[in-house]
């Protein structure tokens, strides 16, 4: 009975309906989380806690997705049941990290008051290490996002929650919740300790492997409050400088060298947290455009620099499509695909470009068969079907192509 019924062809046509596990693969991923939870002890035991949460949470962002109220109910109870008992372990009560997971559950279940509390209180009684602490960072960056996605316009944001939570964050002292108001001689003081550990950041050469793998993630969280923050309280050109300055820093190969490794202090060492910063430098434009008029240029350009150099990221491809459905011209993103599947092997490339072209076959198709009578029936879109078809032969001929059943899979669906 296996996990789910994804090597059937007809989950291909039901679509979202079906997206899951079916019960008996449920019921064998909830054991082996039991079994190996009586395994572990410590730092591996409260990982292991963090990655149930978080496979927990994605079960619920697939209700959200299926728009399934009676699962997502169901699903919210069990989830957080859970998520209450792994807090109530004597190792996982200060652990910010499955704080953060329980809250943003809180969050996604639609309980806007309940989460506020919990982030809060998981921020009242940590340490106070500020932009020091990379778990105090990680919390306070997903707070103040979830915040700012609230907003429906940047009028009054620098009175937000989310600018008490950046600032508070910046102050280093005692988090007190938002009381509604935040001072302008606070903001200028967050703005200039901001300012300096960006500096201090930009300018740090960690010494071993270990210690680079943590200041980078630190670094990444850090620029993303900061650039939040400049957004909430300056405008968005200022917190694309910030994003700007640290991709050209971490670009660039220094020329100090690592004690160890002998290694240029550049790409080689932070690919992930290059990646990392424009997906957020993406995401932060994308929003903006949602909530404002900004046009659409900068977002594009970002997005292409940014898949040239990192062709398998999945979610910098889904913010591509998604702009470059609406503009009418095909021509621009097919060379674009064009390019970029020639000069790598991954192949999320050949993927969403074939996604891309079914989505605008749809699109017409669907124009064609208005309230016009049958006249789909005598203008048969072939243009597209034929590109789709040379698309998948390209890519079924390519190496990682020849081996991947889902590419088979959809290529036999879409013949049908």
């Amino acid at each position: 009975s296996g996990f789910n019924s994804i090597g059937h062809m007809d989950t291909m046509l039901r679509g979202r309906h079906h997206i899951g596990h079916c019960k008996e693969g449920e019921e064998f991923i909830q054991n082996v989380f039991h079994v190996l939870f009586q395994m572990f002890s410590g730092k591996e035991k409260s990982n292991l806690s963090i990655c149930w949460l978080q496979y927990e949470i994605s079960k619920i962002v697939q209700c959200l997705q299926t728009k399934n109220k009676k699962k997502l109910k169901a699903q919210g109870r069990k989830s957080k049941k859970l998520a209450k008992n792994l807090l109530k372990a004597p190792d996982n009560r200060n652990d910010l990290s499955l704080w953060k997971l329980y809250a943003y559950l809180e969050w996604l279940l639609g309980n806007i008051d309940d989460a506020r509390k919990v982030f809060d209180t998981a921020l009242c009684t940590s340490e106070t290490g500020g932009l020091k602490s990379p778990q105090l960072c990680s919390l306070s960056l997903l707070y103040a996002q979830l915040e700012v996605e609230l907003l429906e316009s940047l009028e009054g944001a620098v009175m937000s929650r989310a600018v008490h939570i950046l600032t508070k964050l910046a102050e280093s002292g005692p988090y007190v919740p938002y009381s509604g108001q935040v001072l302008s001689v606070n903001v200028l003081k967050a703005r200039k300790t901001y300012e300096h550990a960006l500096q201090d950041y930009l300018n740090k050469t960690p010494v071993s492997d270990q210690d680079q793998v943590s200041a980078a993630n630190q670094l990444v969280n850090f620029v993303g409050c900061y650039a939040l923050f400049q957004y909430l309280t300056v405008g968005i050109d200022a917190a694309v400088l910030i994003y700007a300055q640290t991709s050209e820093k971490l670009e660039a190969p220094g020329p100090e060298k690592c004690k160890d490794t002998g290694e240029n202090f550049g790409t080689q060492n932070f690919p992930t947290a290059l990646e990392a910063v424009t997906l957020l430098h993406t995401n932060l434009l994308r929003f903006h455009m949602k909530i404002s008029v900004y046009p659409l240029n900068p977002l594009r350009e970002a997005l292409m620099e940014a898949l040239k150099r990192y062709p398998s990221n999945q979610s910098l491809w889904r913010s591509y499509i998604h702009i470059q459905r609406k503009s009418h011209s095909a021509s621009k993103a097919r060379r674009f695909f064009d390019g970029v599947t020639r000069s790598t092997n991954s192949l999320e490339p050949w993927l969403f470009a074939i996604q891309a072209e079914q989505m605008r076959k749809k699109l017409i198709e669907k124009v064609q068969r208005a309230d016009v009578g049958e006249i789909h029936s005598t203008i048969p879109e072939t243009g597209l079907t034929n590109r789709i078809v040379a698309l998948f032969e390209h890519a079924v001929q390519s190496e990682n192509g020849t081996h991947c059943p889902l590419l088979w899979r959809m290529y036999v669906n879409f013949l049908v």
